[in-house]
């Protein structure tokens, strides 16, 4: 569940991922130093707030050489401003933490200034929670308008002398909220200028990327190097566009170069075979003659063949919506005419844009296998998970499980059952195959078991998108 929902956060395009290694990157990098300045910045609070409760504090007890050793509560109202009293026990309540740095601090600054100190107490508090704090605020609020602190630090100290603590109360300033606010505005800002500057540069370059992928997936169906794509971007995105128009046309000039070799070839070989096969009649022997016409006619396909499969790769005419069914129960009529043993299974109607022409011939290769090699062709068509799924089974002896990968490479026969005495150069797999492959789908082979798991025959599945 885990890898797929990373999968599925995780994007796969190139802008994508680094974007979002840059965001990382960004967020990690702004996160530590956000830290590292929100501690600076809370150590010195701390520091200042230590610092103002010893001055108030040094200033009572020296305004005051003579401290009162009374049990009850007084305020010192001499030194005005100050937040000093006088109490006669502890104020730390039990719910309060004690800052023990702090309190080691504030001790430090009171021996220095040579005052005898026997304990001192430091603890942070709400200001809602401290009703003298909440009094002091309040007249505070009424003569000045400074954004209103929530807490207060309280710090208590009892010299040797007296028995009585002496409490300072200083408020802590909100700065560290508005210093928080500032780092998560600063963040934005240079979240937003940063990622916008690299997506801005990262568009620049992935643009005539995808255009030379869609121009190279284009081309790998079409093979037409009409509206090559103009060298646009960076310079290296550039140079690889150029790079790319040049091997497209080199590759394009070696297929035309191919199409007209394999013409002269076709062309050239097939007029002496047909002069060949008229001067045969001639042969008064029977059986010779219909051997030489047999052996004729095997070249003849085999040069077929070979120029189909050569052309497949590069159709020239376009694909039109045909309903596959009627297809393929046109196929098997044509067998049927002839009294071969064919037989239509279940046909879905399923209608696709297709190369009629490829796909006919397709299946002709197909069927013509099966009634060569098992006897009897049965022929149906379904709708699986998205695909027309043709299935054409024989009750020939199979296939060696070692061998069905092989043979759908060209001129690849089986043995014992597909040799040389069944006719055929090897050919009708490998263009069934090609033909498949052209229209974006599969040709696979598999063994047909019997109840007894014996093989009981061959079964081929054409595969088409649809």
């Amino acid at each position: 569940m885990r890898e797929r929902l990373l999968s599925w956060l995780w994007p796969r395009s190139l802008r994508g991922q680094m974007l979002l290694a840059i965001a990382l990157a960004l967020f990690l990098a702004q996160g530590i130093g956000a830290l590292l300045l929100y501690r600076a910045e809370h150590e010195r609070i701390e520091g200042a707030l230590v610092h103002n409760a010893a001055f108030r504090l040094g200033v009572a007890i020296q305004g005051e050489p003579k401290l009162p050793k009374g049990r009850g509560p007084e305020r010192h109202e001499r030194l005005r401003g100050s937040r000093v009293t006088m109490v006669p026990a502890s104020p730390v309540r039990a719910d309060d933490r004690r800052e023990t740095s702090q309190e080691a601090e504030l001790r430090r600054i009171l021996i220095d200034q040579e005052v005898p100190v026997a304990e001192v107490l430091v603890v942070h508090r709400p200001v809602a929670g401290d009703a003298l704090a909440r009094a002091l605020l309040d007249r505070r609020d009424r003569r000045y308008r400074s954004p209103r602190p929530s807490d207060v630090m309280i710090a208590a100290v009892r010299l040797e002398s007296n028995p009585n603590w002496l409490v300072a109360r200083v408020f802590v300033p909100p700065t560290e909220r508005l210093m928080l606010r500032t780092l998560f505005g600063q963040t934005l800002f240079i979240y937003a200028v940063l990622v916008g500057a690299m997506w801005l540069m990262l568009r620049r370059i992935t643009r005539p990327l995808a255009a030379l992928t869609t121009r190279l997936e284009r081309f790998a169906e079409t093979r037409d190097s009409a509206g090559q794509l103009e060298p646009q971007g960076p310079d290296d995105i550039a140079r690889l566009i150029t790079a790319h128009n040049a091997m497209e046309a080199g590759i394009v000039a070696l297929l035309d170069e191919k199409d007209v070799m394999l013409g002269a070839i076709g062309h050239d070989l097939k007029t002496p075979l047909a002069a060949l096969r008229v001067r045969i009649e001639t042969v008064e022997d029977d059986t010779e003659r219909r051997r030489m016409a047999t052996t004729i006619e095997d070249i003849t396909r085999t040069l077929d063949d070979i120029l189909s499969l050569a052309r497949v790769g590069r159709p020239t005419d376009e694909r039109e919506s045909t309903e596959l069914s009627a297809l393929v129960a046109a196929v098997v009529e044509e067998y049927e005419d002839m009294g071969e043993p064919v037989e239509l299974g279940d046909t879905a109607r399923i209608v696709l844009p297709l190369r009629s022409t490829w796909i006919r011939r397709a299946l002709r290769n197909l069927i013509g296998n099966a009634l060569r090699y098992g006897a009897v062709a049965r022929v149906s068509l379904t709708r699986e998970a998205g695909a027309a799924v043709i299935r054409i089974a024989d009750d020939g002896p199979g296939i060696a499980e070692d061998q069905i990968a092989h043979m759908l490479e060209p001129f690849t026969r089986g043995d014992p059952s597909r040799n040389s005495e069944t006719g055929g150069a090897g050919l009708g797999l490998t263009l069934a195959r090609a033909i498949a492959e052209q229209h974006g789908g599969a040709l696979t082979l598999a063994n047909r078991r019997g109840p007894g798991g014996a093989v009981a025959g061959l079964e081929v599945t054409l595969r088409l998108p649809a």
